[in-house]
């Protein structure tokens, strides 16, 4: 029998490229001679022939140093390398971009899609026979699943994981619920600047991502709900040694799925994303994922536009749903105490009557298989954090869908986390900020007519708008109102709040303001909004001939048409961005990169 190298030069015969170094070749019209070329140059690093007959499998790596949620990237690197190796295959880590929720402007959800084709190519240019996805910031994690499932090769998802919680005079606090509770606080004159400074040494004192359940920790815990990661990836610490371990078993479980051929287009099925949304409303996880959620879903050809999965589907879910995680911003613990309560090993037993559990996970069995292997006991601590079904933090709905024509295409109220639940079902006059700068200049206004009842309204901070979809979402107190008390207001906007916020805040306003039919983009001060989670509603309550009439006045003031214009020609990315970004409810992603491709608007 010929040696791999002997084959690679028999030029009397096709070769056959589809493992190994032998896929993907370059294209210089004679395969033989770009994989004579590709080893010429892969020696240089020191490769043996005998190292390179085996499984590739990539490893991405998105180590920076703006990056704190990532500061023990190379340590995953190594650990994931060691799996890898033991198990007979290659190692071969290679960069891609790295997105941090504080150090991207104007916001890494402009960036998550950019990410996300940089992951695709990067999977589909380089011969990998699977690939190991090192994230963990907010937006990366969907980054990854987005462009990896685009690519369709085996891909396996490793968080960083969470980071520790911190302490201030005797009590733990943690990124990210605990930095804006405690900013209210200054805003409103509760802290003076020593304290807030002090506490800005605390509250992030460890490597890893927030320490809450925000978007980070949601979308590790929507991972290992889909069957792309172990259980316990999820949530082990991202200084621990157990996090190690984990990355060292997602190095053996990628050779495995790569002899297998596990590719998520194969694996992904509405059923697990069932299981993924069941998992969102009992985690009373970030607004944040729904978006994701959708944009992965876009992305598979089997679902794209087939109506399994749309954004009632998360509605429909959650009324049968109850919240069991006792985790700030919906409850008071953070993800190190979900993580010695049994983590999603533990949610996922509680949870197993309400789950699919016939849906495929990368170990190449089913979740129903994955969770006989791992039983677990409960016990009095993990039953404070991780509730019984019989004893909810939260009956259902945790994150609720409403509609009316103020949101014909949807928006989106984290029911749990709401600070007042009266105003789950409140009627209100609007006090309308343009946009964000709007709203910097006038909320802090000592003259701005506001009380406790209007609902506070933001404009044009949706994902062509602002452009980016930023995080704006949880509008700040009038600081006059913040002063005298209050700590709610029912709040509506076309953008996004972190997962780690709290309130009353209606978000994903779609279609959003800057869109020529859009309702949002049309109101003005004083105008009476009802919301109301119990039903379902958002609307705004004016007829629909006044509507009308302001739709067209809007169109004939031909400031939208100055906006598209501008658009049009815009350079560079953000140009590509706001020309091909679609709705919330569709995902925020670029139309070109869904599995149905582009449509003409």
């Amino acid at each position: 029998m010929a040696t791999f190298a002997e084959e690679d030069y028999a030029i009397e015969r096709p070769l056959v490229a589809s493992t190994g170094l032998r896929q993907g070749l370059t294209s210089y019209g004679d395969a033989h001679f770009s994989l004579f070329l590709r080893k010429v140059f892969i020696k240089a690093l020191g490769y043996s022939e005998d190292a390179l007959s085996r499984p590739i499998i990539g490893i991405i790596n998105t180590y920076s140093s703006f990056n704190p949620c990532h500061a023990n990237v190379p340590q995953l690197i190594e650990a994931a390398k060691r799996g890898v190796q033991l198990s007979g295959g290659l190692a071969i880590d290679f960069p891609t971009i790295s997105i941090h929720e504080s150090f991207s402007y104007p916001t890494s959800m402009f960036l998550r899609n950019l990410m996300s084709v940089d992951t695709e190519e990067m999977i589909k240019a380089q011969p990998v026979d699977a690939c190991i996805m090192i994230g963990g910031c907010d937006k990366t994690v969907p980054a990854q699943i987005m462009g990896g499932l685009s690519a369709n090769k085996p891909i396996l998802p490793l968080v960083t994981g969470p980071m520790m919680p911190g302490s201030y005079k005797g009590k733990r606090i943690g990124a990210c619920t605990d930095c804006r509770n405690n900013w209210a606080s200054f805003r409103a004159g509760n802290l003076d600047v020593e304290d807030i400074a002090s506490l800005n040494e605390e509250l992030a004192p460890t490597a890893g991502t927030c320490g809450v359940m925000g978007t980070a920790s949601t979308m590790a815990c929507i991972t290992a709900a889909l069957g792309l990661m172990p259980l316990r990836g999820a949530s082990a610490p991202a200084v621990s040694s157990a996090r190690l371990r984990i990355a060292e078993e997602t190095g053996a479980n990628a050779v495995a799925a790569a002899g297998a051929k596990r590719a998520p287009q194969s694996i992904l099925t509405k059923e697990s994303f069932y299981n993924a949304i069941t998992v969102l409303q009992a985690i009373g996880g970030s607004t944040n994922a729904v978006v994701h959620l959708m944009a992965i879903v876009n992305r598979h050809p089997d679902l794209c536009g087939s109506g399994d999965i749309t954004l009632q589907t998360f509605d429909d879910i959650g009324r049968k749903v109850p919240l069991l995680i006792d985790l700030k911003p919906s409850g008071d613990n953070y993800m190190t105490d979900f993580h010695n309560a049994g983590g999603m090993v533990a949610l996922l037993h509680t949870l197993r009557p309400l789950l699919h559990l016939s849906a495929m996970t990368i170990s190449g069995v089913t979740l129903g298989e994955v969770l006989d292997k791992t039983p677990f006991r409960t016990f009095p601590y993990s039953q404070e954090i991780i509730r019984p079904l019989t004893n909810p933090l939260y009956p259902a709905s945790s994150l609720v869908v409403l509609r009316g024509n103020l949101a014909p295409g949807g928006a989106i109220i984290k029911a749990s986390a709401s600070k007042d639940r009266r105003l789950l079902c409140h009627t209100g006059p609007a006090v309308v900020f343009k946009n964000s700068a709007d709203l910097a200049l006038r909320i802090d206004d000592p003259d701005l007519k506001v009380t406790k009842d209007s609902v506070l309204v933001l404009q044009a901070i949706g994902p062509i708008g602002n452009p980016g979809m930023p995080e704006a979402g949880m509008i700040p107190l009038p600081r006059k109102l913040a002063a005298a008390g209050v700590t709610d207001m029912l709040r509506v906007s076309d953008g996004r709040m972190s997962g780690t916020a709290g309130g009353t805040i209606v978000l994903h306003v779609s279609p959003e303001a800057i869109v020529p039919t859009s309702v949002l983009g049309i109101v003005r001060d004083g105008d009476i909004i009802t919301c109301d989670a119990t039903r379902r509603i958002l609307n705004l309550d004016l007829d629909q001939q006044e509507i009308d009439e302001r739709l067209m006045e809007r169109a004939d003031s031909g400031e939208q048409s100055a906006r598209t214009d501008e658009i049009k020609v815009k350079r560079g990315y953000a140009g590509l961005y706001q020309r091909s970004v679609n709705q919330a409810q569709e995902g925020a992603d670029f139309d070109f990169l869904t599995a149905a491709g582009p449509k003409r608007r």
